[in-house]
């Protein structure tokens, strides 16, 4: 973790939503955080701050650590539905008839 990241509140509570679903994802499959952090390749303190939903972690320890419980194609979900790129493209394209 290099620099801290700012998010407005509500973008914090998206990612701490994503963090708390990792922790319970760990312990269903019932995990320790020793187990996943070395499964994963992080220390112990960077998967209690995943769980936390802290910015500063990078994309690929939070990818290790879905990997781990098995949810990496999860990752794949991610901006997959652009509704809003879609819109803007149909505006795009309706003007150009």
């Amino acid at each position: 973790m290099n620099r801290k990241q700012i998010l407005l509140p509500r973008f914090a509570q998206i990612l701490g939503q994503l963090g708390e679903n990792i922790k319970l994802a760990r312990k269903r499959r019932k995990l320790t955080t020793i187990q996943v952090a070395e499964r994963a390749g992080i220390d112990r303190t960077t998967l209690y701050h995943i769980e936390k939903g802290n910015p500063s972690v990078s994309l690929g320890a939070y990818f290790n650590v879905l990997r781990v419980l098995g949810l990496q194609d999860d990752f794949l979900k991610l901006a997959a539905d652009d509704t809003f790129g879609r819109k803007l493209q149909d505006l795009e394209l309706i003007g150009k008839s």
